[in-house]
């Protein structure tokens, strides 16, 4: 048997006091920590998939702007990723002293779910309470109403078989009339900064800040487990019980973490969790909002990252038809430098990539539109529930008229292939061609035929072929202007 390298001290802030573990596995989740070896059994075990809601916690991460409070799904994520955070789970509502709760009360969001009669078997009710609280905290500092949109967005990602949604989002919206309890964030912040700082990365799970250090690491290291927000790795503990001799985890590397404008161009960096990265790219593609919106729930977006689920090369992905229709590229960094290539040729096979054993996915680069420069970005997802579902297909299209002819087309597509694929027969199609119904018809044809979709419990290979179709009539709907019937006119309660 193979001897496991030390683990390093996992090292967190808890209640307003410095938390120190020794000899934590690298794989072990953060629910474990708390259930089996904490007696934290206020967070629940439920799906292990990062579905249900029922294990959500919050982190406190500094950051440029200050603290900032993110719900995610424990059951998922590595416990050593914590490493360096705050935590705050159901018990410390009213345990944390700098929470602001005074001594026999509840905190808000724990009175407005009683006084809404939001809670019944209560299993799923921690995971509530979680995700309203990092809500509550990060609302408005004016202290302003909560709409109900915005609770149903924070809770996108917990579920309920009891009780119905309608309680629960009511006491979301009655949160704000408890006068405020103010979190003392500069008392968090210190208590991070007093953390005891880590040795070298050496060891089972290693967590470098620099991108040059990550990149020796990584040539050193290739065997090692790379890893992101463990949104899919996690899958592979809590359901395949894979276990990891090391563990390379890239979220603290400083330059990967970052979102830049260079010229005309957007660089995301592989570590920028995927709600501040749709987020920017929801600034320059204002449409996009409901398409963001409906990638997972809120806690797996503020876990995951878009490099992860690009690198993962999921088929049913939802980021990657998104980026291929806007013409985005990868770079891929070693210690031997860099190589850039678009993101669809990424991709060789079945989840397989370019990736070399040294290499990782460091930057996804994409053109921003230009001023005044008339294009329709379309991204359709169809799955069987609007929220925190898995797509049995995926359709973006970019799409560019000039003078009543397609001056450009780029199609990215998912669900119906091996890997995320570019249409690349039917924007031959469509490309220099006059944008009329003919054209249409004969593009409809030539994208039905384009791919080999298989049949699965999702859909069959003859739906996905259809509603290919049906997707890029939607779009020449739009083009007409004609709304129809879609998800952004039922959102709006408006039908054309």
């Amino acid at each position: 048997m193979t001897e496991l390298p030390p683990t390093r001290t996992l090292r967190f802030f808890r209640r307003g006091q410095a938390v120190a573990l020794r000899n934590v596995p690298p794989e072990r989740t953060l629910l474990e920590l708390l259930r089996e070896d904490l007696g934290q059994c206020g967070t629940k075990e439920g799906c292990g998939e990062g579905d249900c809601g029922a294990c959500t916690v919050v982190l406190g991460e500094p950051g440029e702007d200050g603290l900032r409070l993110r719900a995610i799904n424990s059951c998922i994520r590595l416990a050593h990723s914590i490493d360096g955070l705050a935590l705050w789970t159901v018990e410390d509502l009213c345990a944390d002293s700098l929470l602001g709760v005074p001594a026999g009360q509840l905190h808000p969001v724990q009175q407005a779910l009683i006084n809404s009669h939001a809670s019944q078997c209560g299993f799923c009710t921690p995971g509530f309470v979680m995700s309203l609280f990092a809500l509550y905290e990060e609302r408005d500092p004016s202290n302003a109403p909560l709409s109900r949109e915005q609770a149903q967005r924070a809770l996108s990602g917990n579920l309920c078989r009891c009780t119905g949604y309608r309680p629960i989002l009511e006491a979301a919206e009655q949160m704000h009339a408890s006068a405020p309890v103010p979190l003392d964030r500069q008392a968090v912040l210190a208590g991070l900064a007093r953390l005891p700082p880590q040795p070298p990365a050496q060891g089972a799970y290693l967590q470098p800040t620099q991108l040059e250090e990550l990149l020796r690491l990584r040539a050193a290291h290739p065997q090692a487990q790379l890893v992101a927000g463990c949104t899919d790795v996690g899958l592979w503990v809590t359901k395949q019980h894979r276990r990891f001799e090391q563990v390379l985890d890239l979220t603290r590397v400083a330059e990967l973490a970052r979102l830049r404008k260079i010229g005309e161009r957007l660089r995301i960096g592989a570590a920028v969790r995927l709600e501040d990265a749709y987020a920017a790219l929801c600034s320059h593609w204002p449409e996009l909002q409901t398409f963001a919106g409906r990638f997972a729930g809120l806690p797996v977006r503020n876990s995951g990252t878009l490099g992860g689920n690009v690198a993962n090369g999921s088929p049913i992905g939802d980021s990657m038809p998104l980026l291929i229709a806007l013409g985005a590229s990868v770079v891929l960094a070693s210690v031997r430098g860099d190589r850039q290539m678009p993101l669809e040729d990424f991709y060789t096979g079945y989840r397989k990539n370019q990736l070399a054993a040294d290499e990782i996915l460091a930057f996804i680069d994409l053109s921003l539109p230009a001023a005044g420069d008339k294009q329709w970005l379309r991204v359709d997802k169809i799955s069987k529930r609007f929220d925190d579902d898995i797509s049995a297909l995926c359709l973006a299209v970019r799409l560019q008229l000039r003078d009543g002819q397609v001056a450009d087309v780029s199609i990215g597509a998912g669900g119906v292939a091996a890997t995320p694929v570019r249409a690349r027969r039917t924007e031959a199609a469509l490309r220099a061609q006059p944008w009329n119904e003919q054209t249409l018809a004969r593009a409809i044809e030539v994208l039905r035929q384009e791919f080999e979709p298989i049949s699965d419990m999702r859909a069959s290979a003859d739906y996905r072929r259809q509603v290919l179709g049906s997707l890029l009539q939607r779009l020449w709907l739009q083009t007409q202007g004609h709304s129809g019937l879609s998800l952004e006119a039922l959102e709006q309660g408006v039908l054309t």
